[in-house]
């Protein structure tokens, strides 16, 4: 609706309020307040209606409530004194009592006298998954705890901007909406963005609690929502810590939201990204026919867009999974075609980090170039430490280094930032094996389980579990784990374990030790 009054003419669509020709400029709050007691001047508003209605049911201190009533009166040139347009009537509440008409169309430029009006939005969404991240409400009743508020605000955009597949709307555009009540399909169609996340902060004594809501801005739909809770021990490293759970946590939901639009839409209209993300649906099937099917649809993606790094770095990864599961056709090519796509997935996505990450896994553990592998993902935790794919294959890359102790630190920091990672079994079984080569027998076992919960065929879980039993003297379970493990690779052998890439000529070793004693043969 638009409303004239006095001089004034407030337009809802716009979010404006003009005098005669020009733009009064006044913060969310104080226009949604204005708006509000216009919309209701038939009747008194309490001070429980305004809280509801422009606060969103918040706490609010008195003495905040009237200095947003007294700002208001000012920007629409009233005062406490006067109540010539905005009555306070006592214990009961405030009523707007100056003549308004009302109509239904947009202000035309000529009834305002202006030579030009600013445009409505007419934004097209990104080909590619886009956010705006809003302020989150300070629900601490405490003003001084909004600076912490919208630091955690400003980092998770900032982290948020570190993933190179992400369209993110930067920080001035998303404070615009501060304290101010709000549709999220209407900010996404202000923004442009197909993704909204917003949240609150709760101060109480020593502790604070941060909320966190992903929606799908086109359909109004909840994607994720979590809260997240800690000591305010120090509040910047608390913040620091929030910020990392909150992205960590939704990168992989929003990966999750844009595979299953790619799904839903007609093949025929599919281009490179539509395409590599169908791929990451196959892929996440986890079976033999399923990788099959992702390796032509990231084949295709290559076809569709040369130059797109990520489809490259994902086929090798497809055929460093087939070297893991032990279906490796023929090993002499799948090297070379791995070690062909790695190195493009990396010269491509050089600025990608899940392109640098898979790319450095395969060189490593199918190729044998660890050394280039561990400089890859280096580079990639550096462009962005929050991904957690990355510090996952770090950790894999660290345990054929030999440095197994950093592994583990990696897969841990990989299982915190993404705890509910469908590939989770991949960190469980990383995990086995870098106890396994630290010679923490009893950890390597259980993690090794934990694994084999989630994926029973998986066999670099059952080869530690085998492995991990042999060395510990339970002879019975590491026969058992070995049965299982020939089922699924019957090919495997003592001559063959080579090719599994390890650094330390020791760490191998030790592995030929162990699978002997649990019963491969030769």
């Amino acid at each position: 609706m638009r409303y004239w009054f006095e001089d004034f003419a407030l337009d809802t669509d716009r979010c404006e309020l003009r005098r005669g020709t020009d733009l009064v400029p006044l913060t969310p709050q104080v226009f949604d307040l204005l708006v509000y007691v216009i919309r209701n001047r038939e009747i008194v508003v309490s001070r429980d209606d305004l809280i509801a209605a422009v606060w969103g049911g918040r706490i609010v201190s008195d003495s905040a409530l009237t200095t947003r009533i007294n700002a208001t009166r000012s920007i629409i040139g009233d005062s406490g004194g006067q109540q010539r347009l905005i009555k306070t009537l006592p214990r009961k509440g405030i009523r707007f009592v100056g003549a308004v008409r009302e109509e239904g169309k947009p202000i035309e430029v000529a009834e305002m006298g202006q030579a030009a009006q600013r445009p409505e939005p007419n934004l097209t969404l990104p080909d590619r998954p886009s956010i705006a991240v809003l302020p989150f409400t300070n629900l601490s009743g405490d003003a001084l705890q909004d600076y912490f508020t919208d630091g955690v605000v400003e980092d998770i955009i900032t982290e948020f901007s570190r993933f190179s597949e992400l369209f993110v709307i930067a920080r001035n555009s998303s404070f615009t909406y501060k304290e101010q009540s709000t549709d999220v399909r209407d900010v996404g169609r202000d923004l442009g963005v197909r993704y909204v996340l917003k949240g609150s902060v709760r101060k109480v004594a020593s502790r604070v609690r941060i909320t966190g809501q992903l929606i799908d801005a086109t359909s109004g739909i909840h994607i994720w929502a979590d809260r997240f809770e800690s000591a305010l021990d120090d509040i910047f490293a608390l913040q620091d810590q929030i910020t990392e759970s909150v992205v960590g946590a939704i990168a992989p939901r929003l990966e999750q939201a844009e595979i299953e639009r790619a799904k839903r839409k007609p093949t025929e209209v599919l281009n490179a990204y539509d395409c590599f993300l169908r791929g990451m649906a196959a892929w996440h099937h986890w079976g033999r026919s399923s990788h099959d099917n992702a390796l032509k649809l990231f084949y295709h993606a290559i076809e569709l867009d040369p130059e797109f790094g990520r489809p490259y770095a994902l086929a090798a990864a497809c055929y460093l999974m087939r070297k893991a599961n032990g279906w490796t056709v023929d090993r002499p090519a799948e090297v070379a075609e791995t070690e062909r796509l790695a190195r493009l997935g990396a010269d491509l996505g050089g600025a990608d980090a899940v392109a640098l990450a898979w790319s450095a896994h395969a060189l490593g553990h199918v190729v044998g170039d660890i050394k280039t592998g561990i400089a890859l993902i280096d580079h990639a935790l550096l462009l962005n430490a929050n991904l957690a794919v990355a510090w996952q294959r770090s950790g894999w890359l660290r345990i054929y280094a030999g440095d197994c102790e950093r592994a583990v630190e990696h897969i841990k920091r990989a299982m915190r930032l993404s705890p509910l990672d469908p590939l989770i079994h991949l960190a469980h079984s990383a995990m086995a094996f870098g106890y396994f080569l630290l010679e923490d027998l009893d950890e390597a076992s259980a993690w090794a389980e934990r694994a084999l919960h989630l994926r029973s065929n998986w066999p670099p879980a059952l080869r530690v579990l085998a492995m991990s039993a042999a060395l510990g003297g339970r002879n019975q379970a590491a026969r058992q784990a070995m049965a299982r493990l020939r089922l699924i690779q019957p090919q495997l052998r003592i001559s063959n374990l080579h090719e599994q890439n390890f650094l330390r000529p020791e760490h191998m070793a030790k592995c030929m030790e162990a699978m002997r004693k649990a019963g491969l043969p030769e």
